[in-house]
Parts: C-alpha cells; structure tokens; sequence
C-alpha cells in the first residue's frame, strides 16, 4: 500500500494500517480531501500536504489510546476535522461531535462527513456558548488541538464534560509549563489529575503529546 509519497517509507505505512485498520480507505480519502478542498479553501497550508499522515492525521488518531471504549467524544474548534475526524476514523466505537464556529469550517466539515459516510455530528458555535452546550450536552471525553492555552481551553471545555470524564488535549513541547502555569487555576474549576503523556509510542516515529485532566465529581469538589 503506498497512498501518496509520504508514506513510501514502510514505518508510516505500517502506521496508517495499525492506527486505522480496516478503515484505511476512509483515512485516505480523508488525506486527498484534506489535500484538494482544504488547501483549496484554506483550512490546510499547503507547505502541510507532504506531511498531513505524520503532522496532522495519524498525530491525532493515535490521541484515542487513553478514551475508554464505547465513549461520548466532543471536539471542540475542530477546524479542518483535526483531531476529531481521525479519532472516529480509528476508533468507530467512539459517537463524536465536532464543534466548529467559522461557517466555512463548518461547512468543510458537514461535506467531509457525508462524503466518508462517518457517523459523527457537527455543531456550528462555540464551545462557551450556551446554545451549543445545551445541544452537544456531556461527554465522556472532550479533545482539542492547538485551540487555546490551558487555562482558557478549561473554562470552554469542562461545562462539556460530565462528572470524573476527562479533558484531553494535543499539545506541544510546552505541555508541561501549561500545567505548572495553569494548574492551580483550573483546578478551582475542578480539573485535577494533570499530566502529560504520550501517545503512539509503539506506531510512530515521533509520539504524540496530550495533556489529560479529569473533572472532579461536584461530591468530591465538596470536600
């Protein structure tokens, strides 16, 4: 199997069909729209294209390692579908729910959705609004990829979560200052446990970085 250029060496490959398994068609299809119609609307830059398996689809497919199966997944500024659309791509046992303000966003991702047949729903607005958060109501789990520091990225994201899910977030080489800079903050909001981990160790060449944090149950706050 060789879907494009990039991954003519053998370890991506072998990647892409570990993460994605029988739904490695999908990923690819997924890939040229990303290719095509995202650069052409400028969701994706096109100095990303030679890299969108190793820096965009298979980085965010690999952050479903720690979500416990059969769980609720919101992901917020979803953007061009990233993390979102690889996470239920490589993991169908997950319901997903995109979140995306910017209509043309919005948009791409309602066609990428009907296109690849994937059973994921996609909210137009912003996570902090009202409306959407009646609507998305709590999840198990709530992603996100470089939407906003941590400190902001837990106030949108926590009135998203239910009691003891858990906030899950791709980050950088700075996750760890987040948490030593954020940390006493966000724990008044109720998001304890913090750490930063790794994912895709065993698949990629360079792991994925998240910040995992679990809201405290309202009876545990109280104490």
């Amino acid at each position: 199997m060789k879907p494009d250029e990039e991954i003519g060496l053998p370890d991506v490959a072998a990647a892409v069909d570990a993460v994605f398994g029988d739904r490695v068609s999908a990923a690819l299809q997924y890939r040229e729209i990303l290719a095509d119609a995202g650069v052409e609307r400028g969701l994706i830059g096109p100095r990303e294209v030679d890299r969108l398996w190793v820096r965009h689809i298979l980085n965010c497919a690999v952050m479903g390692e720690p979500i416990p199966q059969g769980a609720t997944v919101a992901d917020i500024g979803s953007g061009a579908g990233l993390p979102g659309i690889p996470l239920a791509l490589a993991r169908p046992d997950l319901s997903v729910t995109l979140i995306e303000p910017l209509l043309r966003r919005y948009t791409f991702l309602v066609e990428v959705i009907d296109e690849l047949s994937l059973p994921v729903r996609v909210i137009r607005g912003r996570a902090e609004e009202k409306v959407v958060r009646a609507e998305v109501g709590l999840s198990d789990v709530v992603t996100s990829r470089a939407v906003a520091p941590l400190d902001r990225l837990a106030r949108w994201s926590l009135p998203l979560i239910r009691p003891d899910g858990e906030l899950i977030a791709i980050k950088g080489s700075s996750a760890a200052d987040e948490i030593a800079t954020h940390k006493a903050e966000v724990g008044k909001l109720g998001l304890t446990d913090l750490r930063v981990e790794s994912c895709g160790t065993d698949t990629l060449a360079v792991p994925t970085t998240i910040i995992r944090g679990r809201l405290r149950s309202p009876s545990s706050r109280r104490r």
